[in-house]
């Protein structure tokens, strides 16, 4: 028995340890049958009158447009086949997350229903690849006895279990769970090649050009200690496809992964692997090396930027832009963010200098200046990784936990743990993926996530467009061609521009409200940039709703009073903005300097998920996080390099 065989298996069910360890009160079984019955119970008392949302919505289907249309979609969902979300009670395949995507409504384990208020553009379900042909061994007759004792402990495990693979999974290697034979070894290799060719049939058969696109994809998912991660997402252009999903069963690091990807992975088959959760990797997100210490040489951070043009920095186990306190006093970054910044010597459970996305960004500048290349000139996606086979489901009121029936009623996810910490409040419902591309086809998308014309929303459906040239003409946001000018004189997000001696660049901005969500409050850009061996950074605040000026010391504008009425989450539709829109051209800008720019855009207070709890159970709204929040949408980066 190779130890690779297991490495995922106990990586992924350590999730689940970890998760259970901190949030359960429960000293064997996971959920009995008193439980799950009083969770139904829960579940039927709760009041889904108690608050005011929109209705749901048709599908739309916009022509095919040059000038590229916004597709809202899913790359980091889990369906029963993942073992994690199997184990959290989670019965949902991958057939029924499409069809959740395209708006079908569906029933957790214990009664609750979920239901997209708008349904999706693209989805791609990412099943752990770890795990792909555990269920198959499960029902083979052939099976020893240790596979046929795993397979009992998945259907009701007990808390020893969680403990005992969680140890196991903080190993390096791995200890093995269970003894196995060689050829029960083969027959595993088959059973998971048979599985993702199932999972590939079946984004084949709900991918419908023009209405709905689907990905085959998966997650490569290694363990980090203290429920870190170092996972990332893997998908496909289309089917042709590897034999097998590389995981980490195959590939010990990143590194490995792409070579075995690129060894399997021939023309006309094309993949981008995208890599998510950078706030909970413990600092290997952007740091030189692998998980194993192996420093990256410059071959190596050439091939991440070949296939890596993307990071999912918004999910539900937090956000992932940046820490205040790494070279900046940006108060945003405190935005669904709960991790304490790393003290000396800390290495786990924290945030360091190389966790976050924008950190990630100024280290990419710093590469430049030393090996002459950025190969971490990524563009910014949101997702959910929601283990409960609900693609999208980003909306606040709807939030059900992040897998089965763990956190599956408002009750459980208000309630502290055995700790008297409340660990479920620190989770959010996640974000979205926002693509500009002409037309929703497989090849349009993906071309436009390489080229990362994409950005990331908390989870609303806000419309943002950025753009930047050293050509655009004062006066030209409010032509009637701005977008044909836009894309004939300028670059959009993702893209670059050449420092230039002549003059500041300017950059366009554009956003739109989600039609179904509270107005914009504001505007913002961040820069970053290297000048004399330092990374250094700026937030400017460049259009604020009700024309509200902007200091020009402080870059600010003044704020706003938008009020929520927390006895029932309406939120106030006279203040704020339906849109903003500018032309904003950098007073500090420099040609000697390699920088990036990305657009924020602020969305007015609405409920926070956890308000909607509260209101289903009768409740005032928990002390220890904030009643609302502002919903907001971070756009792909613009990179200007020095002359």
């Amino acid at each position: 028995m190779r130890w690779y065989y297991w490495t995922g298996l106990i990586a992924v069910v350590a999730v689940v340890a970890g998760y259970f360890y901190v949030q359960s009160r429960l000293s064997a079984p996971l959920m009995g049958d008193a439980q799950i019955a009083q969770m139904k119970e829960d579940i039927e008392a709760e009041d889904e009158s108690a608050f005011v949302i929109p209705p749901p919505q048709p599908a739309e289907y916009p022509a095919a447009n040059p000038l590229n249309n916004v597709y809202f979609g899913e790359l980091h969902v889990h369906s029963s086949l993942s073992i994690d979300s199997y184990i959290f009670g989670n019965r949902l395949n991958s057939d029924q997350s499409y069809r959740f995507a395209k708006g079908q409504p569906v029933t957790s384990p214990i009664g609750g229903q979920m239901q997209l208020t708008v349904p999706l553009d693209f989805a791609a379900v990412t099943d752990h690849a770890e795990g792909f042909g555990q269920q198959r061994r499960c029902d083979d007759p052939e099976s020893g006895e240790g596979i046929r004792w795993l397979c009992e402990q998945m259907e009701n495990p007990s808390l020893s279990l969680f403990l005992q693979l969680r140890e196991a999974a903080a190993q390096r290697p791995p200890a093995q769970p269970v003894e196995t034979s060689a050829q029960e070894d083969e027959k595993a290799i088959l059973f998971a090649q048979e599985a993702w060719a199932e999972i590939v049939a079946v984004a084949d058969a709900h991918n419908d050009p023009g209405r709905f696109t689907t990905f085959a994809a998966y997650e490569y998912s290694p363990p980090l200690p203290g429920r870190g991660k170092i996972h990332r997402n893997v998908i496909f252009r289309g089917n042709d496809v590897p034999v097998s999903a590389v995981s980490a069963y195959d590939a010990p690091s990143e590194i490995d992964l792409w070579e075995k990807l690129n060894a399997g992975c021939q023309t006309p088959c094309e993949f981008l692997t995208i890599p998510h959760n950078p706030n909970k990797t413990w600092g290997l997100a952007f740091a030189n090396h692998t998980i194993d210490g192996d420093a990256y040489t410059e071959a190596d951070w050439r091939v991440r930027g070949s296939v890596e043009p993307l990071v999912e920095m918004y999910q539900i186990k937090g956000n992932s832009e940046c820490s205040i306190g790494f070279s900046t006093t940006d108060e945003e970054c405190n935005f669904e963010q709960f991790l304490p910044r790393c003290e000396e010597g800390q290495t786990v459970g924290c945030i360091s200098p190389t966790s976050m996305a924008r950190d990630g960004l100024k280290i990419g500048l710093e590469l430049e200046d030393t090996i002459g290349i950025n190969p971490l000139n990524f563009g910014l996606i949101g997702a959910t990784d929601t283990h409960n086979s609900n693609p999208g489901d980003a909306e606040e009121w709807d939030y059900r936990g992040p897998a089965g029936v763990g956190s599956a009623t408002a009750k459980r996810r208000l309630s502290p743990g055995p700790d008297g910490s409340y660990p479920n409040l620190m989770n959010n419902p996640g974000g979205l993926a926002a693509i500009w591309a002409p037309q929703n086809t497989r090849d349009a998308l993906f071309d436009a996530m390489q080229r990362k014309e994409v950005y990331a929303t908390s989870g609303t459906r806000i419309r943002l467009r950025f753009f930047a040239s050293f050509d655009f003409e004062d006066g030209m946001a409010d032509r009637p061609d701005v977008l044909e000018t836009a894309y004939r004189d300028g670059t959009t997000m993702g893209g670059e521009l050449e420092g230039v001696s002549r003059g500041a660049p300017k950059f366009l901005i554009w956003a739109m409200q989600d039609p179904l969500s509270a107005p914009l409050d504001r505007i913002q850009i961040i820069k970053g940039w290297t000048e004399d061996g330092e990374t250094f950074e700026v937030v400017h605040d460049v259009a604020c709703s009700e024309g509200r000026a902007i200091d020009p010391e402080t870059k600010r504008c003044v704020a706003i009073a938008a009020s929520v009425d927390l006895s029932n989450c309406e939120f106030d539709e006279a203040r704020g903005a339906a849109e903003l829109k500018t032309l904003w051209t950098d007073p500090d800008y420099h040609s000697s300097q390699n920088a990036f720019y990305y657009a924020r855009v602020i969305q007015n207070p609405t409920c926070r998920w956890s308000t909607y709890d509260s209101l289903r159970i009768g409740r005032d709204p928990p002390d220890n996080v904030p009643p609302t929040i502002t919903e907001m949408a971070w756009s792909s980066p613009i990179w200007l390099r020095r002359d």
